[in-house]
């Protein structure tokens, strides 16, 4: 096999991903695998309440390490001040809040994927539509008050 090539095993299959034509990474495989769990659990458990979505998000934000989780926990909270018609879930790993079932924002943590960086991003679900372009995701390096309320701005403008 060629230095390029990595061959894992998953339970009975053999997974070969080839780095030169852009595999997906071991993080991307971990996300997949959370989000085919995530709906597996949903099936089983029919309408979700939502404690369960809430009970998801901290669990999932208590594996994460500093300092995602203290940010986390902000976002969270400012999530649920902003919208309180959004219901937490997690979505691939992620702490994300659904409107119907539809994900409209959702908080990645910078170790979630090896990045310099935290992310919180909007869906299509999200109503921030303005003009013919916009920005649908941010990093994060640090939750000051004047990024704290322009989250609280954007999350109350995606549920208008």
């Amino acid at each position: 096999m060629s230095p390029e090539k990595e061959t894992r095993k998953s339970g009975m299959e053999d997974i070969e991903t080839d780095q030169r034509s852009g595999g997906f990474s071991a993080e991307e495989r971990a996300a997949m695998k959370e989000r085919a769990r995530e709906l597996k659990t949903g099936s089983r458990r029919g309408t979700r309440s939502g404690k369960d979505g809430e009970r998801d998000v901290l669990a999932k934000i208590a594996e994460m390490p500093e300092p995602d989780r203290q940010m986390a926990l902000r976002i969270h909270e400012i999530v649920k001040a902003g919208a309180p018609s959004l219901s937490p879930k997690t979505w691939y790993g992620m702490p994300a809040y659904a409107l119907d079932d539809k994900v409209v924002c959702f908080f990645q943590g910078a170790k979630k994927f090896n990045a310099r960086y935290a992310t919180f991003g909007f869906n299509d679900a999200a109503h921030l539509d303005d003009g013919d372009m916009w920005p649908t995701s941010f990093a994060l390096k640090d939750l000051t008050p004047a990024v704290e309320e322009r989250i609280a701005a954007l999350v109350k403008k995606a549920v208008s």
